[in-house]
């Protein structure tokens, strides 16, 4: 994994919640998407090398709405970035570790994704995220 990606934060409203990143980063969300694969609505911040990524859930049964309602807003996973993202996924697998999905998915920011379940990487839903390939 070459660095921290991107952090991921289930908010409940992207309307209230981008406010309030904004003050709270002293940046402005420069980026706002939809990812329908995932059922959610991202806003993007960057912070130096870093990004933080809200997540709103766009169905009342969706997994950032069931996070929330079990957890409550706030951190929801960390992501790295990968440069080969198949090859990871089968190192990942290789050494023990539970991937969501046998193949990567399409997310936000253009990358293709993939998760690591939060019971084999110590509680901690972990991300892994490739720059899609140019078509």
């Amino acid at each position: 994994m070459e660095k921290l990606e991107h952090i991921g934060i289930a908010v409940w409203s992207l309307a209230e919640a981008i406010p309030r990143y904004e003050q709270l980063l002293g940046t402005n969300c420069y980026k706002t998407e939809e990812v329908d694969s995932e059922k959610v609505r991202t806003a993007f911040f960057r912070q130096g090398e870093t990004k933080i990524e809200l997540l709103e859930s766009t169905t009342p049964d969706g997994v950032i709405a069931q996070f929330i309602e079990k957890r409550g807003e706030g951190l929801h996973h960390i992501a790295f970035a990968v440069t080969d993202i198949r090859a990871e996924m089968e190192k990942k697998r290789a050494a023990g570790f539970q991937l969501l999905s046998s193949e990567p998915k399409t997310g936000a920011d253009n990358k293709l994704v993939c998760f690591i379940h939060p019971m084999s990487a110590g509680g901690v839903l972990v991300e892994l995220c490739a720059d899609r390939p140019a078509d």
